[in-house]
């Protein structure tokens, strides 16, 4: 596993209980807000889409959402 130096935007790989990190950085966006969500607050994503969630709200919409 990297270590997440840096300061800029993190790249994360999502696994279905945990991520890597695959580019430093101390942050990652929400897919549907843009807010910045420090590495250290990120519990909600989806390894399916690969992408990052900032609340559980937004996870369960964005995830329950139909096609």
């Amino acid at each position: 596993m990297l270590m997440n130096s840096g300061n800029g935007e993190a790249k994360l790989h999502y696994g279905a209980s945990s991520f890597r990190v695959v580019r430093g950085g101390n942050f990652v966006r929400c897919a549907v807000s843009g807010e910045a969500i420090q590495l250290e607050e990120l519990r909600y994503w989806s390894a399916e889409y690969q992408e990052a969630y900032a609340t559980c709200e937004i996870a369960t919409k964005r995830l329950t959402a139909e096609p």
